[in-house]
């Protein structure tokens, strides 16, 4: 029985790639833009999937494999993808929204514990040697009596908010639009800003959240409020998240991506109120690996074809269909 062709346009780990060809025939789209043209035009017609990472997925791209069935994207988000040129052509789209959400909301709690504790700086103070001649480090600011916002209430989204009422913080939520859920809901995200102390940032980054904190909702926030974002850096407006940064606006903020990562600007580098980390949500062992194993997975049940080895099925969260 002839395996069904798979393009692999993403740079994954060497035992899922081992898999994938295991399982498929597949196809490498090389990294250079013309080879990788060449190759679309030559093998294009033939392509039944795509596991896919960072590769652009626009309407020629599409326009080019017109057998295609399913992506299968390693990352949670897609915003690297036309996904209503894929929706309309009836194509499956997977990601690992739902395979990450824990260890993403994991990241972000400890981001908003670091900045409103500064854990950094007091690291630092302690490493120094200078808690014996300044006994008292200055007070923190407690989660468990803030309002805290979070924009985006998806898998991530409502995986952090579990945690933070746990701590016994009041959540309140931005999003598209409301949801059946119990907590507070603002249309817009200067109004959840005002009423909360700390802003969370989960979103999927698109044309509707590009730039979505600008200059209004950060002078909401306020002098006494904290920003962390594990989402995608551009969903931040950076030139007004430092000019309020270095006009005293802002209590803090905790950053885990950036709108031109991996370059980060030498004033978010130099601020103490500031804490940055390299993109690392997901980044666990065993994170990576069941989003690894997703590629494979979920591209061998959509052909019905057997797997590489036997693991549980995750639930379909992650898959974005057509209407």
């Amino acid at each position: 029985m002839e395996k069904p062709i798979i393009l692999k346009a993403a740079k994954l780990p060497e035992a899922t790639v081992a898999e994938l060809k295991a399982t498929f025939d597949v196809i490498d789209l090389p990294t250079e833009p013309e080879a990788a043209r060449a190759v679309l035009e030559a093998e294009g017609a033939r392509v039944r999937g795509v596991a896919l990472r960072k590769t652009i997925i626009d309407t020629a791209f599409l326009e080019a494999l017109p057998q295609l069935e399913i992506i299968s994207s390693y990352s949670a988000g897609l915003d690297n993808v036309d996904v209503p040129a894929v929706k309309a052509r009836g194509i499956v789209i997977e990601n690992t929204s739902h395979i990450l959400a824990e260890d993403v909301a994991n990241a972000a709690l400890g981001l908003a514990l670091a900045v409103t504790r500064d854990l950094v700086q007091a690291d630092g103070f302690v490493r120094a040697g200078k808690w014996p001649g300044q006994p008292q480090y200055r007070l923190g600011r407690s989660i468990s009596r803030m309002k805290v916002g979070i924009v985006g209430l998806g898998t991530i989204g409502q995986a952090l908010a579990r945690r933070l009422e746990a701590m016994g913080a009041e959540v309140h939520y931005h999003g598209p639009r409301a949801k059946p859920v119990d907590y507070p809901f603002h249309a817009d995200p200067a109004d959840l800003a005002a009423v909360c102390d700390m802003v969370i940032l989960t979103c999927p980054l698109s044309e509707a959240t590009r730039h979505l904190v600008d200059a209004r909702v950060l002078e909401a926030l306020g002098p006494r409020g904290f920003l962390i974002n594990v989402a995608r850096g551009p969903v931040v407006d950076e030139a007004a998240l430092l000019a309020c940064l270095a006009a005293d606006g802002l209590a803090g903020a905790a950053l885990d991506v950036f709108e031109h990562e991996p370059q980060v600007p030498e004033a978010l580098i130099a601020d103490p109120r500031v804490v940055l980390t390299p993109h690392l949500g997901s980044g666990t062992e065993e994170t990576r690996q069941a989003m690894a194993d997703h590629v494979v997975d979920s591209l061998a049940r959509h052909f019905a074809v057997p797997g590489p080895r036997s693991r549980p099925a995750l639930a379909s969260a992650g898959q974005v269909r057509s209407a």
